[in-house]
């Protein structure tokens, strides 16, 4: 397994890469030839290393063929989010420098950008080239080099910033094996695998285990979009061993009725791994009742991962994101740069040993974040007697009301065990009495209809599990929420349309 994807593609051409959703299959053999294609053409473009490559794109196997190519000529390259708008996605190609853009052709018509070169995926679009016809050349290219990604953050707090490691100079694959050997504590293993992505592959978690499997010699089956039975159709029929989801997604599949989750077999899977916003206990134990101690988790970040709890230890420490792992430093701080004593919160600070990064050209935010070689994304948390982590919430996202925190997570996750609620959001809207109140926002249920009466029966819900003053004051409903296409809360969307809601009563 030397070098990851390189070396199988050399050693088993034959093995199988990519599934689509159409069932059509590419092997390691020709993925590997149609990477190098990629990267000549990106060579007669005049590209060397350390230039940039912004990619726009669907799941698709172009993504793949992206990564590994600019991964091999020492290239980085900037995954965007395609739900951006054509002024966002303007502001990452500029401030990455990208000499070149790749988009599908639906998202292509709709940019207007000032970059040397601009290929199109499945489409003509006017003043773009075809990427499809790109050099026939499949040899393997010279001089060969290790390339980066260089992921953007999400921008909860203003514009997202590019996450930039130093290229290595190095031959390809050293980074590959050092992916592929980050998934054993995962129980992920270099063998016949087969990993489904059911989830963007422009977001940092997806990609990056994602890849890691393809590393490992797995087969990746891609899904444009998450779709409840369509992962348990997927699981059942190319018998896949891992995934990676997110809380929401848990919620989704439990919420099929009986019959539909008790229809397919998933008994090939090993390896359900979880993370990006805190999982209500109570979801989490009806997953595991379900599929068995087959649900990991881990606390991380586009900056790196934080912690890791195998399902067995979560058994025994309900709620807990895991222990740091070994190589990591992890450390609570108060806002004076202070540890925290132990069952306190604290903002989560943390090393990247081996591989550190910077906020691309921002060297104020990189050092904003960090205190004494650790840094910190915002997240809070806290530390219990026996060393496990705790995620309580993002520090923008707290509630301050009379003078005391509420961590809107934990009022969601209560909300979220109602049948009727199908999806909830909890955000801190002002109040003249208290400086905030608590605001529910409750997306019905299959059968659940918005009405006065719901709403006292939420709020009578979160007065028998609640503190007082953590529970809402007021519900509204939505039919559906922002979110970003990976399942993320966008939290601050409904503190704007929620703005001059507060509880009339004042309570």
């Amino acid at each position: 397994m030397a070098n990851g994807f390189y070396g199988l593609a050399a050693a088993d051409p034959a093995r199988p890469a990519l599934i689509d959703p159409d069932g059509q299959v590419t092997t390691f053999g020709e993925l590997r030839a149609r990477v190098n294609t990629v990267s000549h053409a990106l060579r007669a473009l005049g590209l060397t290393p350390g230039d940039v490559v912004a990619a726009m794109v669907h799941n698709s196997a172009a993504y793949f063929e992206l990564v590994l190519a600019t991964g091999q000529l020492g290239l980085y390259l900037v995954p965007i989010n395609t739900h951006l708008t054509p002024s966002e996605v303007a502001f990452i190609v500029a401030d990455s420098g990208a000499q070149v853009m790749i988009a599908h052709a639906d998202l292509a018509a709709e940019l207007d950008l000032s970059v040397p070169h601009k290929l199109s995926i499945d489409g003509p679009v006017p003043g773009w080239s075809a990427y499809e016809d790109l050099t026939s050349d499949t040899e393997d290219p010279s001089d060969l080099v290790e390339g980066r990604v260089m992921m953007y953050t999400s921008g909860t707090t203003g514009r997202p910033k590019g996450v930039q490691r130093e290229l290595t100079g190095r031959p390809p694959g050293t980074i590959a094996q050092a992916m592929a050997d980050g998934m054993a504590p995962f129980g992920m293993r270099p063998d016949d695998g087969v990993h489904l992505v059911c989830s963007p592959l422009y977001h940092a978690a997806p990609h990056f285990f994602s890849m890691s499997a393809l590393h490992l010699g797995h087969t990746i089956v891609w899904h444009r979009k998450f779709d409840a039975e369509a992962v348990l159709r997927a699981i059942e029929q190319h018998r896949v061993t891992d995934s990676h989801v997110v809380p929401i997604h848990f919620v989704r599949m439990l919420r099929l009725p009986a019959e539909v989750r008790g229809r397919y077999d998933l008994s090939s899977l090993r390896t359900l791994i979880h993370a990006g916003a805190p999982c209500p206990v109570e979801v989490k134990q009806q997953m595991i009742d379900w599929i068995g101690p087959r649900v990991w988790e881990y606390l991380g970040a586009t900056e790196g991962i934080v912690s890791i709890v195998s399902p067995v230890e979560w058994l025994s420490h309900p709620g807990t994101v895991g222990r740091p792992l070994p190589t990591i430093t992890v450390k609570l701080l108060d806002d004076n740069g202070h540890e925290v004593p132990q069952g306190e919160a604290g903002t989560i600070y943390y090393d990247t040993p081996g591989d550190p990064f910077e906020y691309h050209n921002d060297p104020g935010k990189t050092a904003a974040n960090r205190v004494g070689g650790l840094h910190t994304v915002g997240d809070l948390g806290r530390f219990d007697a026996e060393g496990y982590l705790y995620l309580l919430d993002r520090r923008t996202d707290l509630i301050l009301t009379g003078g005391v925190n509420v961590y809107p997570a934990e009022v969601e996750q209560h909300l979220l065990t109602h049948p009727a609620v199908a999806d909830a959001a909890v955000i801190g809207v002002p109040d003249a009495e208290w400086g905030q109140s608590v605001l529910a926002v409750i997306q019905p249920g299959r059968g659940a209809v918005a009405s006065d009466g719901l709403a006292r029966q939420l709020l009578d819900h979160c007065a028998a599990g609640l503190a007082s003053f953590k529970r809402p004051k007021r519900i509204e409903f939505r039919s559906d929420f922002p979110r970003t296409a990976t399942g993320k809360l966008l939290r601050r969307e409904l503190r704007e349309e929620f703005a001059g809601v507060s509880d009339p009563a004042g309570s």
